[in-house]
């Protein structure tokens, strides 16, 4: 007599698959207790904008893909061989409503989707301006290899792998690199990432609006200093800033023609360096080095010396 095979029934299965969603995200709370998730840890508005609309449509797929997933271990155990009430018949043809239902519910989904992406993206294009009280500053940066160099146009001063700004000011990245790989240019705490390539410039805009120190990295691989080409974000506030630029003035020395030269020889794990003052129309000719000037002349270098 062959032996009888075990039934399943439905309920028992719900309840499994409830457990283990809870067993998962128990795991995920603890995984990232104390831990700074950086992508989940938004202190910018342009940072919080992405995880909304990220939570947005990891729900909105989950309302899909959940009752999807339902039906087709409801479908496995109904239609199991085991099961003597179940019929088959292989000249059934679905209906006009089953059609529409499965054709239908995923495109309304999925233009809804489409349309809140469309609207956040186009609201925080990198390179747009953020609208704020504040008046808006420039840091014009330079990826070098391994290390990454700020230049303060109006502030007059530089540093090497730290970057400070005061919290609620807009503030416009400009990006290049000077003999080095692109390299992704990026804040997770604070927004998206952007490329810093030779000859060319790609803004960013980004806004600080919680206090505290940030870190920020190199998202692209280029070459054996990746894993250090890091540098700190100090969002504080406009006090603390102007106070660490009148500091940065008096307490260092500049970054002259011969102390730039050195800082485009590769170099690992670079600590943070900070200079008084720089070779005035250092960024452009950064550009030229790569560009000339012809296609300079087309370019807009506002805010540049």
């Amino acid at each position: 007599m062959p032996k009888k095979r075990p039934q399943h029934r439905p309920g028992s299965l719900a309840r499994a698959m409830i457990l283990g969603i809870i067993a998962l995200l128990l795991l995920y709370a603890i995984l990232i207790h104390g831990h700074n998730i950086a992508v989940l840890n938004p202190k910018g508005l342009v940072a919080r904008e992405q995880m909304g609309i990220t939570l947005f449509a990891a729900i909105l797929l989950l309302a899909v893909a959940g009752p999807t997933v339902g039906v087709l271990y409801f479908m496995a155990w109904k239609y199991r061989e085991t099961n003597p009430k179940a019929t088959h018949d292989p000249e059934l043809q679905a209906n006009k409503l089953y059609l529409v239902a499965a054709w239908g519910i995923p495109a309304v989904f999925l233009a809804v989707l489409s349309v809140a992406m469309w609207i956040t993206t186009h609201k925080y294009v990198p390179q747009q301006a953020i609208a704020a009280a504040a008046k808006p500053m420039t840091v014009e940066v330079v990826a070098l290899r391994y290390k990454w160099l700020f230049i303060y146009p109006t502030q007059g001063i530089a540093t090497i792998n730290y970057v400070q700004i005061p919290a609620d000011t807009p503030v416009t990245f400009d990006l290049t690199a000077d003999d080095a790989p692109m390299s992704g240019f990026w804040i997770p705490n604070l927004g998206g990432m952007l490329y810093a390539m030779t000859g060319m410039v790609n803004r960013l805009n980004l806004i600080g609006q919680t206090l505290g120190s940030y870190e920020g990295r190199s998202s692209e691989i280029t070459g054996p200093g990746l894993a250090d080409m890091k540098f700190t974000a100090q969002v504080s506030s406009q006090k603390d800033f102007d106070n660490w630029v009148q500091d940065t003035q008096l307490d260092n020395g500049p970054l002259t023609d011969a102390g730039y030269q050195s800082l485009l020889k590769p170099s690992e794990n670079n600590s943070a360096a900070f200079y008084s003052s720089y070779e005035r129309g250092l960024y452009a000719k950064v550009l030229m080095k790569y560009m000339g000037a012809d296609s300079m002349a087309g370019m807009n270098m506002d805010g540049m010396r």
